[in-house]
C-alpha cells in the first residue's frame, strides 16, 4: 500500500511537470505565431533570406578609343572550362551529362586548349576516384576564346561546362601600350594598373548591379519570386587625342629602328603645338598588354625618364637671348673653347672650332661656345635661370597621365650654369622638351599637353568631360617665337646645319639636333661612338607648325660608316612627312629639280567615269579608276581645287573593285581607304609593297585591307 501511494505521488508530480512544460511550449508557439519573432528575429524575413538567392551584375568597363573612334581597349568575354564527373548528376543514364569517357575527353579538349593530355586525364580520373562533383583544368582551361569554346561545344562531349567572365583586350597589341596602360582582374574586378587605365579607373570601371529572387529548396525560382534588380552602370568611354594612323606609323618606325640599331631606349612624342593634343607617343622597350610576361620596361619613358637633353636645349638659350634683346646673328665670336673659370674650360664638339664665326653660324653648327657666351656675357646667368623657369623646366608638364617625373635644373656652380645652356647637367623629359618648344611653335604661348580628348557616357551618349586647350605660360613674345623659328629652320637648310639629315621632301622643318653625353656611374661621362643620346626636336611646316616632334635614341649600335643622327632622322622623317600628308597639310616646298607646276581641277561634277578620267589627265594628274562602273561615286579631288602636276587622283565608280596599289604612298593608301570606307591597317612605312585584297576584288564598306610598306 505504501509503495502504491509513493508511485501515485511520483506520477502526479511528473504529470504536473509535463503539463507545465506543455503549457509553456504551447504558450511559446502561440506567442511566436502571434508576434512572428524569435529572439528579436522576424521569422518571415528570416525565411525569405534563406530562400533568396542573389548575384552581382558586373558592369562593363568603358572602352578606350582614339580620336576618331577606333577601339584601343575594351572588355571581351572569355571562358573557363570545367567537367562534371559525378555520375549522380545524370538522371537519364541514356543521355548522360557527366564525363563518361575520360580518355576521349582529355585527348580532344587538350588539342583545342593547348594543354597536356595526360594532365587533363589525371585531373578527370582523380576527380572520379575522389568522389568529386566537378573538376577544373587549371590555367590552361581558363581565358578561352569564343572560337575555342565553340570548337569544344561542337564535340558534344558529355559533362563539359563553361563559365563566362570578361577580360580586358587590346586589339592592337604593342600600340601606345605605356599610354593606354594595363587593366587586369584583381579580386574579381578588372582594375587599371598603369596608364590611362589607372588614371581614369573610376570612370572606366562603372558600378556593378545586383539581382535577387526567392527560390525553393531545389534552387528553382518561385512563381512569385519577389525579384529585385539593381541595374549595373557601365563605365564611361574615354576618347584619346591619339590618332590611330599616326600612332601606327610611329610604332612601325620605332620597331624598324629597334631591329636595325638595337638601341637601349627610344622615346618619341608627336604633338599639335597649337592645342597640346598628343597625336602619337611611344617608347622602346615596350610590351603587349594582352601578354604582359617578361616585360622589360613598364614605364612611359616619354614622361618619366629625365635625361640630359644635349644641344636641343640650345633653342631655348637662343630664344631667351632674342627675348632679352641680346641676340645679334651677325656678331662674330671665337669658336673652339670657352674658359668658364680657373678650373673649367668647355669645348665645341669640334674641339679646334671653326675659327671666328657668326652667332647664326654657331647655332647652325651647334656650337657650345656660342650659347655659353650668350649666357655668361649677354643674357646673364640669373636671367637665364628665370627663362628656364618660365619654360617650366623645373616643373611637371601637367600631362594627364600617371607617373610623370620632371627633370631637374642643375644650377649650383658656375660650370653648371654654363653647361645648362647646351643641355648638360640639367635634365628634362621628352614631354617637358616638347611642351617648352610649343611656345616657339605657337606664337610664344606654351600649351599644356593632354592625351585625353573627351569622356562620354555610353548609355546617354552625353559628353561627361571635354578637354580644352590650356595655355600654361607665355615665356617669349610672338616676335621672338617667329625669329627663333627662322633660325631653327636654317639649322636644317644651311650648308653647315647639323639638322640637314632631318630635311623633309615636301615640308620645311625648323628644329635642333642633340647629342648628349651619358653620365658614367663612376663619374664623368661614358666614351665611345655609340655612348650618346641622339635626339631631334623639330616642327613643320616651319613658318606655321602643325606638328611638333621630339625623338631620342639612346646608345644605338652604329656601324663605322653610320652617324648618330641616322636612327633619329629615320624616325622623324618617316613619321612627320607621312603624318602631315595624312592630315592633308599642303606641302610648302617642292623639289625644284622636277619643276612641278600647279593646275586647277576643272568642273567635273556629274561627268561619266570616262569623261572625269580624261578631264583630270588633262591637268597632268596620274588618274586611278577604282572599278568598272560608268558612274562616278567619289573622287579624291574636287572641282576648282589646286593640284600639282603628277599628283595621283582617285576616281571611285559605282561598282568599286580593288586596284593595284603597289608603289603608293601611305597618304594615298589612307585616302583610298577613306573614299571606300575600308578598315585599313598599315604595316611598316614608305611605299606600298603588298596588299591583302587582290586586284579586281569587289569592295564593300568596312572591308579589311592590310597594306605592307617598304622604304
Amino acid at each position: 500500500m505504501k509503495k502504491n501511494k509513493t508511485t501515485q505521488r511520483m506520477a502526479m508530480v511528473l504529470l504536473s511537470v509535463f503539463a507545465l512544460l506543455f503549457l509553456v511550449l504551447a504558450g511559446r508557439f502561440l506567442f511566436i505565431q502571434a508576434s512572428g519573432e524569435v529572439a528579436g528575429v522576424n521569422l518571415k524575413k528570416f525565411a525569405e533570406s534563406k530562400r533568396t538567392d542573389s548575384y552581382t551584375l558586373e558592369a562593363t568597363r568603358g572602352k578606350i578609343l582614339d580620336r576618331n573612334g577606333m577601339e584601343l581597349a575594351y572588355d571581351q568575354p572569355t571562358y573557363s572550362i570545367y567537367a562534371i564527373v559525378s555520375e549522380e548528376y545524370s538522371a537519364d543514364k541514356e543521355h548522360p551529362i557527366h564525363v563518361t569517357n575520360v580518355d576521349k575527353t582529355a585527348k580532344e579538349i587538350a588539342e583545342i586548349i593547348g594543354a597536356d593530355e595526360n594532365d587533363l586525364k589525371k585531373r578527370l580520373q582523380d576527380g572520379i576516384d575522389g568522389g568529386k562533383f566537378q573538376v577544373e583544368f587549371g590555367s590552361a582551361g581558363s581565358g578561352l576564346s569564343q572560337d575555342q569554346k565553340k570548337k569544344i561545344e561542337d564535340l558534344e562531349l558529355p559533362g563539359i561546362q563553361f563559365t563566362e567572365e570578361a577580360e580586358r583586350f587590346y586589339p592592337n597589341g604593342t600600340f601606345a601600350s605605356q599610354v593606354i596602360g594595363l587593366a587586369q582582374r584583381q579580386d574579381g574586378v578588372i582594375t587599371g594598373l598603369t596608364g590611362i587605365e589607372q588614371q581614369l579607373n573610376d570612370q572606366l570601371a562603372g558600378k556593378n548591379g545586383n539581382i535577387s529572387y526567392e527560390q525553393d529548396g531545389y534552387g528553382y525560382k518561385l512563381l512569385n519570386p519577389n525579384e529585385e534588380v539593381q541595374a549595373a552602370q557601365d563605365g564611361d568611354n574615354v576618347y584619346l587625342t591619339i590618332d590611330q594612323k599616326i600612332q601606327t606609323l610611329l610604332e612601325d618606325t620605332l620597331t624598324q629602328v629597334d631591329d636595325k640599331w638595337n638601341p637601349k631606349k627610344i622615346s618619341a612624342v608627336v604633338m599639335n603645338p597649337k592645342t597640346g593634343e598628343i597625336v602619337a607617343m611611344s617608347n622602346r622597350p615596350s610590351y603587349d598588354p594582352n601578354d604582359p610576361e617578361n616585360v622589360e620596361n613598364w614605364y612611359n619613358d616619354s614622361i618619366s625618364n629625365p635625361m640630359e637633353p644635349g644641344s636641343t636645349m640650345k633653342m631655348f638659350t637662343v630664344a631667351s637671348a632674342i627675348e632679352e634683346g641680346k641676340w645679334n646673328p651677325d656678331e662674330e665670336y671665337k669658336s673652339g673653347s670657352f674658359k668658364v673659370d680657373d678650373e673649367t674650360t668647355i669645348y665645341d664638339w669640334k674641339r679646334e672650332g671653326w675659327g671666328s664665326i657668326t652667332n647664326l653660324e654657331g647655332i647652325q653648327r651647334s656650337s657650345n661656345v656660342m650659347v655659353a657666351n650668350l649666357v655668361a656675357n649677354k643674357i646673364g646667368e640669373e636671367k637665364f635661370l628665370n627663362y628656364l623657369k618660365k619654360f617650366r623646366f623645373d616643373q611637371k608638364s601637367g600631362i594627364d597621365l600617371p607617373g610623370e617625373i620632371p627633370g631637374t635644373i642643375l644650377y649650383n656652380y658656375q660650370s653648371e650654369k654654363i653647361s645648362t645652356s647646351y643641355g648638360q647637367g640639367t635634365t628634362a623629359t621628352p614631354i617637358q622638351m616638347i611642351t617648352a618648344a610649343s611656345a616657339i611653335a605657337n606664337d610664344g604661348k606654351m600649351v599644356t599637353p593632354h592625351i585625353i580628348d573627351k569622356i562620354i557616357n555610353p548609355a546617354t551618349k552625353k559628353v561627361v568631360e571635354q578637354k580644352k586647350t590650356k595655355v600654361q605660360a607665355e615665356p617669349i613674345s610672338k616676335e621672338t617665337a617667329d625669329e627663333t623659328l627662322k633660325i631653327l629652320e636654317s639649322v636644317v637648310t644651311s650648308e653647315h646645319g647639323t639638322g640637314k639629315p632631318y630635311k623633309l621632301d615636301d615640308y620645311s622643318v625648323a628644329g635642333k639636333t642633340g647629342t648628349a653625353q651619358i653620365p658614367n656611374p663612376n663619374g664623368g661621362y661614358m666614351e665611345g661612338k655609340n655612348n650618346y643620346l641622339f635626339s631631334f626636336l623639330g616642327m613643320a611646316p616651319a613658318d606655321d607648325p602643325e606638328l611638333i616632334m621630339y625623338v631620342s635614341v639612346l646608345q644605338p649600335e652604329l656601324s663605322e660608316t653610320e652617324t648618330g643622327s641616322e636612327p633619329s632622322a629615320f624616325i622623324f622623317k618617316n613619321v612627320m612627312e607621312n603624318a602631315l600628308h595624312y592630315m592633308d597639310i599642303s606641302p610648302d616646298q617642292a623639289d625644284d629639280k622636277n619643276e612641278v607646276s600647279e593646275k586647277r581641277v576643272p568642273d567635273i561634277e556629274g561627268m561619266s567615269t570616262r569623261a572625269t578620267k580624261k578631264a583630270l589627265e588633262d591637268t597632268g594628274m596620274d588618274v586611278v579608276v577604282v572599278g568598272e562602273g560608268d558612274k562616278v561615286a567619289k573622287t579624291s579631288v574636287e572641282s576648282g581645287q589646286t593640284v600639282l602636276e603628277g599628283e595621283r587622283a582617285i576616281i571611285v565608280t559605282d561598282e568599286p573593285t580593288m586596284p593595284d596599289i603597289n608603289g603608293w604612298s601611305m597618304r594615298e593608301v589612307l585616302e583610298l581607304g577613306e573614299l571606300l570606307q575600308l578598315d585599313v591597317e598599315t604595316i611598316n612605312s614608305g611605299y606600298a609593297k603588298t596588299q591583302s585584297i587582290k586586284k579586281g576584288t569587289k569592295l564593300n564598306k568596312n572591308d579589311y585591307l592590310a597594306v605592307e610598306f617598304s622604304t
